[in-house]
């Protein structure tokens, strides 16, 4: 597992800094004595530092920008203090040969300036009131990004004026103007045929389509499609994949699902489906789903937007979570602002009663966990020789509560507990928000993956390359999951080459995973511990694998319930035992752990020997509590819940269709509250 590499310390960036700013120094040096060498040499070292900066750090542009010291200021500088030098070099009387080069300088950065105001015009154009996936949006006249070399002034201006600069650089020596002249001609050429490339982008016929346009496209679309539910979903980068765990379960509904989006970066964040994906950041735009025949709406998270589609009365909203756990997230009050909220078993419907944040029991639907339907049972005993531990820690929190976590302060205890069994693989796999909050948590997250990848070495156990299969596994699944864009590519480009899929994708990605991970399990050298942070394999393919859980009070250990295997519960909540389980009803069936894990090897034991696991019925009981029963399926339950509401949702609007009917005699309320489809 590759070791994620460090920020640049502050002295690192301090001194690349202090570098440029001595350069520029000597540079002036160098013209006004005037020194040729050190003139030649300060020049160099500070082109070379340019190129540095925009390569490896980029957080000290940000900071020479924040003191007026940008790329366009720190460019004219040093071919200003070259022309110093020319003039300092020639005799009285050459002044005049070196005007035209200082009129042919300004003329450049007047050129750059110029080019930079049409760049910020042609973003503009480029930047649509509604962003589309797996939606074809040709008739917008959608087209590649410009270069990415005209969109940004920094790379411009090092590449456009490095000929200007090399020009009276090589003026210097001979006292040759010609080369300056000759230079500073170059870069004019590439500014006026870059100025040239952005100017026709603006040509009626070039540019995508104006947001009137496109907003009028989009409400075709939606008449044309006729959407009857969706998910909606809005957040950071890092938690999109609250929003992937039901794109699944939504996939397989009857109806004709969509993906609403609010921020322009998550579209790339959703994962891999064939459902429509629209993205509308305004809340002007947002509300012309009013007018369409989308009945429900699911959402897996609060996020500070929420409140903003819930303005709409023609839509049912239902929070469904994404996991559910004994925290007290899990019944935070925002839930009341919903139609419904749906939760996996009795156990949810219950935490809603206890926790009085005002929401109604008759607003509680109980539909199971439709992601759980692929988690295998329980089949006995670990048939091999490996004892598979999988080690999923939740994340700190937000509300610094000790008790949240496991990593901090029981993390390295049970990972050397666990690697002291020679019989036991382990699987760590961290919450992906580990360490946001509480750096020891960070910090305690890289000591466990150094203790595993030691065991590894201490174990012989050495990562070879991927085999054949699981290559040729992978490169087919990427090549069903993955778009490939051009380097640079904006939303627009974007929208172009995630078009509507191919029919039959999503079949073909489902078999593709489900070859991909048995294919990667099997890659897997027999005994090696495993530290899996990327996306794939997924929490629910560990799961698969496991013979035994240990996490913290999470939607993880919930989830795992699913397939009837024991778990284990570390405590670091200071609680007593019996006051922990009482807390937390999820800890039920669990086997509690203390910080000092000094429970594993019995863990481990009745894990191997089932006839000692005196958890087993309890394990049946509290699945059926916090999930539900097996039958009917929680897919199939979901699907009836969602059917249920857009019944409500459609009895709704013809509830006010009539009212405006008998308030308003002889006026038309079609448009008002659209018929939806059933």
């Amino acid at each position: 597992m590759p070791v994620p590499l460090p920020r640049p310390p502050a002295l690192l960036k301090g001194l690349v800094a202090v570098v440029l700013a001595a350069a520029f120094a000597a540079q002036a040096v160098a013209a006004l004595l005037p020194h040729v060498p050190l003139l030649l040499a300060a020049t160099a070292v500070s082109l070379a530092t340019e190129g540095a900066l925009y390569r490896w750090q980029r957080g000290v542009l940000s900071l020479f920008a924040k003191s007026h010291a940008d790329i366009t200021v720190r460019h004219v500088l040093r071919d200003l203090l070259l022309v110093v030098a020319l003039l300092r070099l020639g005799e009285q009387d050459r002044e005049t040969v070196y005007a035209p080069l200082v009129a042919g300088l300004l003329a450049f950065y007047v050129l750059h300036c110029a080019i930079q105001a049409v760049s910020v015009l042609v973003r503009r154009t480029r930047t649509l009131p509604v962003v589309t996936r797996n939606i074809d949006a040709s008739a917008l006249r959608l087209s590649p990004a410009p270069s990415v070399l005209l969109r940004r002034p920094g790379h411009r201006l090092l590449v456009f004026g490095l000929p200007a600069t090399a020009g009276l650089l090589a003026s210097v020596p001979g006292d040759r103007p010609v080369c300056a002249a000759a230079g500073i001609a170059l870069s004019l050429a590439l500014a006026l045929t870059g100025l040239g490339a952005l100017l026709l982008r603006l040509l009626p016929g070039r540019r995508p389509a104006g947001e009137q346009e496109v907003l009028e496209w989009f409400d075709g679309w939606l008449a044309a499609y006729r959407p009857t539910v969706g998910l909606y979903f809005s957040g950071g980068a890092s938690s999109a994949y609250q929003a992937n765990m039901w794109l699944e379960p939504l996939a397989k509904l009857d109806g004709r699902p969509v993906i609403v989006l609010r921020e322009r970066f998550m579209v790339q964040k959703i994962a891999a489906t064939d459902i429509p994906i629209v993205c509308l950041p305004k809340v002007s735009t947002l509300m012309r789903l009013e007018h369409s025949t989308l009945q429900v709406l699911i959402h897996p998270s609060n996020s500070g937007k929420t409140s903003q589609v819930l303005r709409i009365p023609t839509i049912k909203h239902t929070f469904v979570n994404h996991g559910e756990s004994d925290k007290l997230s899990s019944c935070n009050p925002y839930a009341k602002a919903y139609d419904e909220v749906w939760v996996a078993g009795p156990a949810a419907r219950e935490r809603y009663a206890l926790a009085e944040v005002g929401v109604e029991d008759k607003d509680v639907v109980e539909t199971g966990r439709p992601q759980l339907d692929g988690v295998t049972p329980y089949a006995g005993p670990p048939a091999g020789a490996w004892t598979t531990v999988l080690y999923a820690p939740t994340w700190e929190g937000w509300d610094g509560n000790p008790g949240n976590t496991s990593v901090v302060e029981a993390g390295e205890n049970l990972v050397r507990a666990l690697l002291a069994d020679p019989g036991v693989r382990l699987l760590y796999k961290p919450h992906p928000l580990t360490g946001s909050v509480d750096p020891r948590a960070g910090a305690a997250d890289l000591r466990i993956r150094e203790l595993i990848r030691a065991a590894n070495r201490e174990r012989g156990e050495t990562r070879q390359p991927a085999g054949a299969e699981l290559t040729a596994r992978a490169a087919e699944l990427d090549r069903l999951t993955t778009s490939v864009f051009r380097a640079g590519a904006d939303t627009v480009e974007r929208m172009l080459v995630q078009s509507a899929p191919e029919p039959g994708r999503a079949e073909a990605v489902a078999r593709a995973t489900a070859a991909w991970e048995e294919a990667y399990w099997a890659s897997l050298p027999e005994g090696e511990h495993q530290v899996v942070t990327d996306a794939r394999p997924a929490l629910y393919s560990c799961f698969n694998v496991a013979d035994l859980l240990i996490s913290d009070v999470s939607s993880v250990i919930s989830d795992f319930l699913a397939s009837g295997k024991p778990y284990a519960v570390a405590n670091t909540s200071g609680l007593a035992e019996d006051a922990f389980r009482a807390a937390f009803p999820t800890v039920a069936a669990a086997t509690v752990l203390t910080p000092d894990a000094a429970g594993v090897p019995d863990l481990l034991e009745t894990v191997r020997h089932p006839e000692k696991d005196g958890l087993a019925e309890a394990r049946a009981a509290l699945k059926l509590r916090l999930l539900g029963p097996a039958e009917p399926s929680s897919q199939e339950r979901f699907g009836e819940a969602v059917r249920a509401l857009c019944a409500k949702a459609r009895d709704h609007r013809v509830r006010v269709a009539e009212r405006l009917a008998a308030e308003l005699p002889g006026q038309r309320t079609e448009a008002a509250v659209p018929t939806a489809p059933h």
